[in-house]
């Protein structure tokens, strides 16, 4: 395989695959939070103290959606996703609180702020790990060369 980089490309494409457990919901592209609320900081980085309760969370209010992995259904995009990951916490927590009434996500702006803080930490523990490693060897091959 030394020699033929694109084979295992598509290995981790296949792989990719496979993890995400097949179709989800596309993401909505302009969907995005403000500018100055994309940058508020989570409070609760660090403390892993509060990241069961996000958990925990997720499983009550969003699992029956986004699936209990995170991974995506028919009716709510992958949350492992590069294209969710990439968001900063503070468009993260702005999306759970206001949703997004064209694609069908509710608001939870009732969840006290920090449990939707906790859920933000929670989205973060779903980074696809595939994807990393894609990220590693696309950088590795770029370095060889």
């Amino acid at each position: 395989m030394a020699g033929k980089p694109w084979l295992l490309a598509g290995l981790f494409v296949l792989l990719a695959a496979i993890v995400s457990g097949g179709q989800s919901r596309d993401h909505e592209p302009t969907w995005r939070a403000p500018s100055h609320e994309a940058e508020r900081v989570n409070p609760l980085v660090g403390r892993e103290d509060v990241v069961a309760g996000g958990r925990k969370l997720f499983q009550q209010r969003c699992a029956s959606c986004h699936g209990a992995d995170g991974l995506g259904t028919s009716k709510a995009p992958n949350l492992a996703d590069r294209q969710v990951q990439v968001q900063a916490d503070g468009a993260l927590y702005w999306k759970i609180s206001h949703g997004n009434v064209r694609t069908g996500m509710p608001s939870f702006s009732f969840l006290p702020e920090p449990q939707r803080w906790q859920l933000v930490l929670h989205l973060r523990s779903l980074a696809n790990p595939t994807e990393r490693i894609a990220d590693a060897w696309q950088l590795a091959m770029t370095h060889s060369s």
